[in-house]
């Protein structure tokens, strides 16, 4: 079986088939599933220091925190191009 990796922003990547969920970090019950896994050692933050706009959750109850919007990382979970105007976030100005 050969493995997928999906970027989740800023040259970090995630196995595809260890991928749970793909949600926004909004809600209360998602801020508390980030503390919880904080508190377990089982919080990945792959932000750098930025906005956290989406919340991976994988099949060995890691969560992942990331700088990108939950539809670009399911659009490249599905293999579809990107929506996003540029990549990682920052905006290309066209010439």
């Amino acid at each position: 079986m050969e493995l997928m990796l999906i970027p989740i922003g800023y040259g970090n990547v995630v196995v595809a088939q260890r991928i749970v969920a793909i949600i926004a970090p909004d809600s209360t019950p998602v801020r508390r599933l980030r503390e919880e896994a904080q508190n377990a050692g089982k919080l990945v933050d792959a932000t750098h220091g930025r906005r956290i706009r989406a919340i991976i959750v994988t099949d060995s109850d890691h969560v992942i925190l990331s700088a990108l919007q939950p539809e670009t990382i399911s659009q490249r979970f599905a293999g579809e191009p990107a929506a996003d105007p540029g990549e990682e976030g920052r905006v290309r100005k066209k010439k």
